[in-house]
């Protein structure tokens, strides 16, 4: 599919009964609670916790000053000092002032001179399911706030609510208050995509930024597809080398561990996703002996939409029946174990095009001896899926592996305890599908969560477009028409039609 510049994923969790969800315009929200208002001195200004906690009792409504000796004190830790050290850097610097509507009186009380940090589990990863809960109490009257969460990344989520409650020039803080939160989705993601435009590392850190500051944990990096191949992989270099729009717009080794490294420091995991086996055309650069229809016309003139070799600009898929192709992806997949921990990898797996697989004599021959393009799907998926399990990791990968209409393996190549399908297509239908076969999901419905449409981009708004049989989208013909409002995205009810079993796996 066209996968986005950014757009946003969610799964649930069995604690609590909120959500943490935000976009990838994060930024936007997170400085539209954090404007200006008068000092705290006489101040009226409500409480905006984002995202809105679990429970939230502040019976009787005041603030008291923070002391500009303020200090935190917690347990040593890799990741949690830094963060500790963020959020006191920011308390005491940053002093937001957020929108006023409505109105609260607020009175001063003595200062608040310290928060105390209590975490049971210091040794835990950041992973999938992880304790996220914390409580969080700020005293009316006393010197010292406590924060107490059971592990490392659900005291980062409580120090982001903490940071949220202190504001004003000096800076004071709500008082009188007490927190209790944790997620109702173990996978909160926002998907940024590096092969069709280059981000510099700058930018991803401050993405990860922004995603921590709405307590999302989850960066899918969509590193590569048919346009460019930007990550330098030690075992097959000249994939960036010769597949990258250049020697600026590649991601080195360091590159990677210092994003990864940030992530943790920020309680987000990075989740690599290598699409394959199409999307693959920048491969061609270095081998084009392993891909299909490299380099031609996307839509050949003249032919039907079903004719087409490609859904965009950019053609390729790497060729199945060539022995080659596997040695180059054992590379690729092992040196992306290596360079990304998390335990989840996106093998992406999506919009098999049948016209660019038929271009190519080798597979011109298999199906004229009765082989199908299924079947060359799951040769690919037999030879690739069984060695990244091997690498102690879940195999993520786009539903169009087992819901293409065309295009798709057997149930059966795919165990559910080692694999999870994102969906992107038909809403909660899709997301109904995969459920009741047995698979876990991670939403990401292009009806409601794709943020990559606007003026100029390939898919527009416009009522040019024609519209498609059948389609519920508007003028437009795809998902950017109509382009998705804030209605229509918190509208959407992922867990839809769902029962309560078939909602746990979207866990």
């Amino acid at each position: 599919h066209f996968v986005p510049s950014c757009h946003i994923t969610c799964q649930p969790s069995t604690m609590g009964n909120t959500m943490y969800f935000s976009l990838s315009f994060s930024l936007f929200i997170f400085s539209l609670l954090c404007s200006s208002i008068s000092p705290i001195s006489a101040v009226q200004s409500p409480i905006n916790v984002w995202p809105k906690p679990i429970t939230f009792s502040w019976p009787h409504p005041q603030a008291i000053s923070l002391s500009p000796i303020f200090t935190i004190t917690s347990p040593n830790h890799q990741y949690l000092t830094p963060a500790v050290n963020r959020y006191l850097r920011q308390v005491l610097t940053e002093h937001h002032r957020p929108l006023i509507t409505p109105a609260v009186n607020l009175t001063l009380a003595s200062p608040l001179q310290s928060l105390t940090l209590t975490v049971s589990d210091l040794s835990t990863p950041l992973q999938h399911g992880v304790n996220e809960s914390y409580t969080l109490t700020i005293p009316a009257v006393g010197s010292s706030a406590n924060l107490t969460a059971e592990t490392v990344w659900g005291a980062m989520r409580g120090l982001e609510t903490f940071s949220q409650l202190v504001w004003g020039d000096p800076s004071g803080v709500a008082a009188g208050l007490f927190i209790s939160d944790s997620p109702i989705f173990e996978h909160r993601g926002v998907m940024l995509d590096t092969s069709r435009n280059y981000y510099q590392v700058e930018d991803l850190l401050r993405l990860i930024g922004a995603m921590s500051a709405n307590k999302l944990n989850v960066f899918h990096w969509h590193i590569t597809d048919s346009h460019s191949f930007p990550l330098v992989l030690p075992s097959e270099p000249n994939l960036a080398a010769k597949g990258s729009y250049g020697p600026e717009m590649q991601y080195s080794s360091e590159d990677v561990k210092r994003i990864v490294e940030f992530g943790l420091e920020h309680g987000v995991r990075v989740l690599p996703e290598i699409d394959m086996p199409g999307h693959t055309g920048s491969w061609a650069e270095a081998y084009p002996e392993i891909v299909t229809c490299a380099n031609m016309f996307w839509w050949p003139a003249g032919t039907e939409w079903s004719d087409r070799l490609a859904s965009e600009p950019g053609t390729g898929h790497l060729n199945p029946l060539t022995p080659k192709t596997y040695e180059v992806l054992k590379n690729v997949i092992h040196d992306a174990a290596i360079m990304f921990p998390e335990p989840f990898y996106h093998a992406g797996a999506d919009e098999i095009i049948p016209g660019c697989w038929k271009a190519d004599p080798t597979v011109q021959a298999f199906l004229s001896n009765n082989g199908t393009l299924s079947q060359l799907l799951e040769m690919f998926v037999n030879s690739t899926f069984p060695y990244i399990v091997s690498l102690n990791r879940t195999v993520v990968y786009w539903e169009d592996v087992l819901l293409d209409d065309n295009v798709k393996v057997n149930p059966a190549v795919l165990p559910p305890e080692n694999t999870i399908l994102q969906t992107w297509n038909n809403g909660p239908n899709n997301t109904k599908r995969i459920v009741a076969s047995g698979y876990r999901a991670i939403v990401s419905s292009a009806d409601f969560y794709y943020l990559d449409c606007g003026h100029g981009d390939f898919l527009g708004n416009s009522s040019l477009y024609a519209q498609e049989p059948g389609s519920d989208q508007g003028n437009g013909g795809s998902w950017c028409g109509p382009f998705k409002t804030w209605q229509t995205i918190y509208n959407y009810d992922i867990t839809y039609g769902l029962s309560e079993e078939e909602a746990m796996r979207l866990a």
